[in-house]
């Protein structure tokens, strides 16, 4: 398994759907940012500001990154 090293900050968990399907959603805002090693595979996509994790149970997690977009993009191709 590949995995990159992130600075990740804020983020925002979708836990899945209520009976009426709307999202659940966790927004969470840290003061500091931390390094995580995210393995490849669970990335989904990755826009200028955030990275799409999925984890276990079906969660999926938009992270704040602090890595510039394009070194991202050179990373992942």
């Amino acid at each position: 398994m590949k995995f990159i090293e992130l600075t990740l900050k804020n983020h925002t968990i979708l836990h899945g759907y209520d009976a009426r399907n709307q999202e659940i959603i966790e927004e969470v805002e840290v003061e500091n940012a931390s390094k995580k090693l995210v393995a490849v595979d669970r990335i989904l996509s990755v826009s200028e500001k955030f990275i799409l994790i999925k984890y276990a149970y079906d969660r999926i997690i938009y992270w704040e990154y602090m890595e510039d977009y394009d070194t991202i993009k050179k990373i992942l191709m």
